[in-house]
């Protein structure tokens, strides 16, 4: 009896907050960046369903003009499956809100001013932007240096500078990753990091120095003729050696916490909220559950079980592996949100790590007894329209194993 009223308060809780929620967002303008990207699309989705009388959502999308950039709303954004609840909802309205609320705004955060051309649009959106979600990042871990900076780091660092000018700015709400904490093992806390901390600590690092050593690197390939394809190696291999020099284990995240340094020293009195989550899953509820995009993150890992191709795997079985729903991070998105709003009589800066393996920790073990059963209901489809029989995944916790296996199956027959 008690565990039921419990439940009943915790869901009357929930009912309130969510309340307050949509008020707080009824007549808000809100500046969202990476607006294409999977987690942006489902925030998007989320704030038009809430409330319907937000102000504006203006969406910056890298095109060559704005009528490419009202294109790609339409056909990458509005047109996908996930808006299919408030097309449903709205019915023959659902095209005139749309264009009513969203508005696609041509630009580029690798520029000054996210090369916002247009004086008169520049000034409306000052006028008129109140939160600024950064959601723009490349999440290849071994990107090319220069363009993991001049959209990690830098980008970054461009957004901020737009939003302070902006008149009515109240937020400023960043999305970085988790795995900007390196490869810590236990509990990791909500730290910010300060300008020029690295993960070794033995020295620190000066990240406009750093972006002039990139520059010279690229501009001695260039001077020597370098082709295009030994440029891009080059600078991937750049990115990755100054991350591991500082305590990184990639590019990505390297620049995503030099961009988390930037906007920490130089945000001034604009209150920030930076989330970090840890990998990004599918919906769990919210608009629908099972939404996504493309292969993701540990998709690939499923999928390949799925088509038979892999059968085993260099893993501790016992290894948490912490997965989060992307509507569950979009969840504690919209609350910080409500929550820092106009905090700035505390020059407040707040950390989210968006996490599971806290309060419900999943195991490769846990995980790959899940997709056996899900494959063996619903087993995948070849070319020739056949079903892929699955058997239980090996794990190999000891290298050495994985390593003798790899000799006997591939490496002798492929010599014989």
């Amino acid at each position: 009896m008690k565990e039921m009223i419990r439940e009943n308060d915790e869901r009357q809780n929930q009912d309130m907050d969510l309340d307050n929620v949509t008020k707080f967002l009824q007549g808000k303008t809100i500046l969202v960046t990476g607006a294409t990207g999977f987690l942006a699309k489902v925030f998007i989705e989320k704030i038009l369903r809430l409330q319907l009388n937000v102000n504006k959502l203006y969406l910056l999308l890298r095109t060559s003009n704005d009528k490419f950039a009202a294109q790609r709303l339409k056909d990458e954004i509005i047109s996908t499956e996930l808006f299919r609840i408030l097309r449903d909802k709205w019915g023959s309205n659902f095209d005139a809100l749309i264009s009513s609320k969203v508005i696609a705004v041509e630009g580029d955060i690798s520029s000054e001013n996210l090369g916002l051309e247009d004086s008169k649009l520049r000034e409306e959106l000052r006028k008129e932007i109140e939160i600024v979600v950064n959601s723009a990042a490349t999440t290849s871990f071994n990107e090319r240096y220069d363009v993991a900076l001049g959209i990690n780091t830098f980008g970054a660092f461009n957004v901020l500078n737009f939003g302070k000018k902006c008149d009515k700015i109240k937020l400023f709400l960043h999305i970085s990753t988790a795995y900007v904490c390196g490869e810590k093992a236990d509990m990791i806390l909500e730290k910010r990091f300060y300008m020029g901390e690295t993960l070794k600590g033995t020295h620190s690092i000066n990240i406009f120095e750093e972006k002039r050593t990139m520059e010279e690197q690229l501009a001695q390939l260039q001077y020597h003729g370098a082709p295009d394809k030994a440029i891009k190696s080059s600078m991937k291999e750049f990115g990755l050696e100054r991350a591991k020099l500082n305590g990184w284990p990639n590019t990505y995240v390297f620049t995503k916490a030099m961009g988390e340094m930037l906007l920490g020293h130089f945000k001034g009195d604009l209150p920030l909220v930076i989330i970090r989550p840890t990998m990004i899953a599918s919906t769990y509820k919210q608009p629908f559950p099972g939404w996504i995009e493309g292969v993701r993150t540990f998709d690939s890992f499923i999928v390949s079980y799925g088509k038979g191709k892999l059968t085993c795997f260099p893993a501790n079985p016992n290894t948490i592996i912490d997965v989060i729903p992307v509507d569950m991070v979009v969840n504690a998105m919209v609350v910080a949100m409500k929550v820092h709003y106009a905090e700035r009589q505390h020059a407040c800066q707040t950390i989210y790590h968006v996490s599971s393996s806290f309060r419900n920790p999943l195991t490769l073990s846990d995980l790959r007894n899940l997709f056996h059963c899900y494959f063996i209901r619903n087993p995948w489809i070849d070319a020739n329209g056949l079903r892929v029989k699955v058997g239980q995944l090996t794990f190999f916790s000891k290298v050495n194993r994985f390593l003798l296996l790899m000799q006997l199956k591939y490496v002798l027959p492929l010599k014989l």
